[in-house]
């Protein structure tokens, strides 16, 4: 059978931004996860940042993140450019902030569409654009003492 792309669930959903959000508390993966949850999504795609051990060389003994008051609001301007350039179905982002620890999640990102490759694609530029535009910033303590900043924008 041929396909047919005139379905309206090959179509972007009317309101596809689910979720939202600058936590200061744990993320969910399952709430993430429930939030693009869609029938007519033939793929969805999750990425899940976490606070690694190390970065540069150095090892790492302690993170915190922080954010602008408008960072949730740019994280909504990033996702409305994702949805207008992908068949999203779904759509939802989170980013903590605070004191976190090795293995911690950071951000989780996930983007619902009607094909894998749509939602592999629309997913990795959620992340990359969340993590180049939104004014959220990172400060790393080192094991040697030092310490670093790393801003997103």
């Amino acid at each position: 059978m041929a396909p047919h792309f005139d379905h309206p669930g090959e179509q972007a959903a009317a309101d596809p931004i689910r979720l939202i959000g600058i936590r200061e508390t744990p993320l969910s993966l399952d709430e993430v996860f429930r939030a693009v949850g869609d029938d007519s999504s033939g793929g969805t795609a999750l990425f899940v940042g976490t606070v690694r051990n190390h970065d540069g060389g150095a090892d790492v003994d302690a993170l915190g993140y922080s954010c602008h008051p408008t960072a949730e609001a740019e994280i909504r301007r990033v996702a409305e450019r994702v949805v207008a350039k992908y068949p999203v179905r779904a759509l939802a982002a989170v980013h903590r902030v605070g004191d976190l620890t090795v293995g911690d999640l950071a951000v989780i990102v996930a983007v619902s569409c009607p094909h894998r490759g749509e939602a592999f694609e629309a997913c990795r530029m959620l992340i990359d654009d969340l993590k180049h535009e939104v004014p959220i910033w990172k400060h790393q303590t080192f094991s040697d003492g030092t310490e670093e900043w790393v801003g997103a924008c």
